[in-house]
């Protein structure tokens, strides 16, 4: 082993000891109760630091580096007994499990409605002891950070996207997600009824509609890392994301109507559909008056800080009125990036240009997003490869994951990268996280099915940064060589 490997290694074991404290110790009446959150948070960007530091020694994408240093500190703090840790593996379910308590569910009874056996009895544990409220505290405050992360990310994306270079596109990105959402379906739908006939169709029909899901962020940051977010294959992209999503939400919808009531509910899909059209038409209608407005309020202010107040609230305000109407936040978010721009800003004169909005949120988006990404890599559970079955089934999922993604690519028509675009559909990420814990919450997915689901959300995942890459890099090569030529 060589100096500098012996260094890395120093500096993992190093990080793994300052995050420990976290738990290690529970607050202190004379302590700021904000501390241990303070360390942890600092525990993970340390870890996200040293996975983007890695990647890029390697010529890969930071955000491969980042979660891929997830799935290392997961599991390694997991099977050395780190509680933090293992709190923070349960993911999305943490907040699941704090809304019933707070309800008035027993937390033990929440727990275990929620998670399996063999896990319940741990995070209980973990729970009940004297660390426990730190913990939760702490694994909230975290996640509430890497959500945050995210929404800058795609406002951000949004930032370089303008409407009408959407407008472009629109046609293509349509397609793109309705072969993004059907073929997955279909070919989810068909592979369960070979391999596992003796499952319902409530459970075929949910495990199908969870592959259709996408999860833009993951290829907006390969996207943003090559500056290719100014390509037509990156517009299409985030435009099929945003059909995709009001698509899966569809699926989802009907779906979910046919395991509650045994029917479809004509009313729920029609809902769904209106919502989001409408949040949709008011967002791109009336959100430059709003802007036009709230800018005219804060002339005092220097332009520094008005655009930062503007952009903040702007993007809040929108990521909160997406997910009112049932849309992610991130939907809410990438609108907010395509409506505002510094040309609204035209009272501060020549002062406008020294400083753009993209410069000041730039920082924000560099610290949090990393958090997101790490997070989501330790939340990948390993041992789960050391069930048989849960293996090949994930492994059929993958393969038809994979599969009607990149046939997706087919939508785009016009003269574009059609692999490149089929590849960046690929991710499920946080929303395939997302369907598959409603469908474990309504009881349609048992523990191995939504193990099987989780590998397959986060193997599309990790493949989809390198191949992106690759594809794009490709291409760039082959068309600088023919421009010599």
């Amino acid at each position: 082993m060589n100096v500098k490997q012996t260094t890395g290694l120093t500096l993992v074991f190093v990080g793994m000891m300052l995050t420990s404290i976290v738990y290690a110790n529970p607050v202190s009446s004379h302590q700021d109760p904000v501390a241990p959150v303070i360390l942890g948070v600092a525990g993970i960007l340390f870890f996200a630091l040293i996975g983007r530091f890695s990647a890029r020694r390697l010529g890969q994408p930071s955000v491969l580096g980042e979660l891929l240093m997830g799935v290392v500190l997961g599991n390694a703090g997991y099977f050395l007994g780190f509680d933090f840790i293992e709190i923070l593996r349960i993911g999305p379910v943490l907040f699941d499990i704090t809304e019933r308590t707070l309800s008035g569910l027993p937390i033990v009874e929440a727990t275990r409605q929620l998670l399996d056996d063999q896990s319940a009895n741990e995070v209980i544990s973990i729970l009940k002891s004297t660390e426990g409220p730190v913990l939760l505290q702490v694994a909230h405050a975290v996640d509430i950070f890497s959500r945050y992360g995210v929404i800058f990310l795609l406002f951000l994306v949004g930032l370089e996207t303008s409407l009408g270079e959407l407008r472009e596109v629109g046609g293509d990105s349509l397609r793109v997600a309705i072969i993004g959402v059907v073929a997955p379906f279909l070919l989810g739908f068909l592979i369960l009824l070979w391999l596992m006939p003796q499952l319902t169709l409530n459970v075929d029909l949910f495990v199908a509609a969870t592959l259709g899901a996408t999860s833009i962020g993951i290829s907006a940051r390969v996207l943003s890392e090559l500056n290719y977010m100014k390509s037509r294959e990156a517009r299409i992209i985030i435009g099929a994301a945003v059909f995709d999503d009001i698509l899966g939400l569809i699926i989802l919808a009907v779906v979910s109507g046919i395991i509650l009531t045994g029917s479809i509910e004509v009313t729920n899909i029609i809902t769904t559909i209106l919502l989001s059209c409408l949040f949709l038409a008011l967002a791109f209608g009336t959100g430059p008056y709003v802007l036009k407005f709230t800018i005219s309020l804060l002339k005092q202010l220097n332009i520094n800080e008005a655009k930062l107040f503007v952009s903040f609230l702007f993007v809040m305000l929108l990521a909160w009125l997406a997910n009112a109407v049932g849309l992610a936040t991130i939907i809410g978010a990438f609108a907010a990036g395509v409506i505002l721009h510094d040309g609204y800003f035209k009272y501060w004169g020549d002062d406008n240009n020294k400083t753009i909005i993209k410069d000041l949120i730039s920082p924000l988006e560099a610290i949090l997003v990393p958090i997101f990404f790490v997070l989501m890599g330790i939340q990948v559970k390993l041992e789960m490869f050391m069930n048989l079955q849960v293996v090949s089934i994930a492994a059929s999922l993958i393969v038809v994951a994979v599969i009607g993604k990149i046939v997706s690519g087919l939508g785009a028509i016009s003269k574009s990268n059609r692999l490149a675009i089929g590849i960046g559909m690929l991710p499920r990420g946080e929303v395939g996280l997302i369907f598959a814990a409603i469908g474990k919450s309504l009881g349609v997915i048992d523990d191995a099915l939504f193990a099987a689901i989780v590998l397959m959300v986060i193997i599309t995942t990790l493949l989809a940064p390198p191949l992106l890459r690759w594809r794009l890099l490709s291409q760039s090569l082959a068309t600088n060589s023919n421009t010599t030529l």
